[in-house]
């Protein structure tokens, strides 16, 4: 019993000098941005102006599709909107050199 104690003490005036984290055991790496994630803000500010009362639930990049001389960068976004929920894609095309956009297409899911 008196070796848990002394233990126990020990450990108590250490944790004044090792800070919490340092015992952690977990990394935590900062993950890089993903390459669409600039066409993921543009699509959320496509929905605000949209909808602008609506409230983005959730978010999902679905992928791009690749075409001769332009992107097309794929989202799907869950609204809630005056009680309703809905899904609302949006489609980004852009240049594929130079990042300019082109177009971009709405369109509700059918519920």
């Amino acid at each position: 019993m008196k070796k848990i104690i002394v233990s126990l003490m020990v450990l108590i005036a250490l944790s004044e000098y090792i800070p919490i984290r340092a015992l952690s055991f977990e990394a935590h790496a900062e993950r890089p941005e993903p390459a669409y994630a600039k066409w993921g803000r543009l699509a959320m500010e496509t929905a605000k102006k949209k909808y602008p009362k609506a409230k983005i639930l959730d978010y999902l990049h679905i992928g791009r599709e690749r075409r001769q001389t332009t992107d097309i960068e794929k989202f799907k976004l869950w609204i809630e909107d005056e009680g309703k929920e809905f899904g609302l894609y949006i489609d980004i095309e852009f240049d594929s050199k130079t990042d300019r956009v082109i177009r971009i297409n709405t369109r509700r899911s059918a519920n």
